[in-house]
């Protein structure tokens, strides 16, 4: 297991045997991309949530919550292709805060305080509270199982990242730890929960569809 364990890498590694096999022909470096190609495209199928094999299954699992997985990816595919910088920022910024205004203004011209201030109202904030607190403290919890299972290599802050809330969940935990410690960079680390809780979200919203009859 050992020697096995020195054998794994990372990107390095890839451009070390990419560099290796050009030097013994294009046969082989040929050969060698068609193993990385196949193994990404077995890999991406896991049915993991941040993997296109998870957004597969769980649309199977849960229908409804297709287009807001959809949604999701789509972003994420503006985001990572590199190739459409004025889309990705205009999605980020301007069409969200559009989305935004007018999705405030569209409730807030018809919602009168009569309607707005009653018992089921207040019950759904008070129900958001209370989740997203029990959502941030087990996050919490997990995340120090977790440091305590790796021997104290995980910190267990990136746990309160689990919610919906991206980025803003990520940089808060970013910003705490640098107030503990000035060299405590964990906003890559806290994305990981982050995404994955906003994942969880879309697919108990569509659970949520499915059972109002939406």
């Amino acid at each position: 297991p050992k020697a096995a364990s020195q054998q794994l890498g990372g990107f390095v590694m890839i451009g070390q045997m990419s560099g290796q096999a050009a030097k013994k022909g294009l046969s082989d470096l040929l050969q060698l991309m068609a193993v990385l190609s196949v193994s990404l495209f077995v890999l991406n199928l896991l049915p993991l949530p941040v993997l296109d094999g998870g957004v597969i299954f769980f649309s199977l699992l849960v229908p409804e919550a297709t287009p807001l997985l959809g949604m999701l990816m789509l972003g994420n595919l503006f985001r990572e292709v590199g190739v459409v910088d004025r889309l990705t920022k205009a999605a980020q910024n301007e069409l969200i805060n559009i989305v935004t205004i007018f999705l405030g203004l569209a409730i807030g011209a018809k919602m009168s305080a009569g309607e707005f201030l009653t018992l089921n109202t207040i019950t759904i904030i008070a129900m958001g509270l209370v989740a997203f607190s029990i959502g941030t403290a087990s996050g919490v919890l997990f995340g120090k199982l977790m440091c305590v299972l790796s021997g104290g290599k995980i910190n267990p802050m990136i746990g309160a990242a689990g919610v919906s809330a991206v980025p803003m969940a990520a940089r808060v935990v970013q910003k705490l730890g640098l107030e503990a410690n000035p060299s405590n960079h964990l906003l890559m680390n806290a994305m990981g929960p982050n995404i994955a809780g906003v994942i969880g979200s879309v697919i108990v919203a569509g659970v949520l569809f499915f059972l109002a009859g939406f």
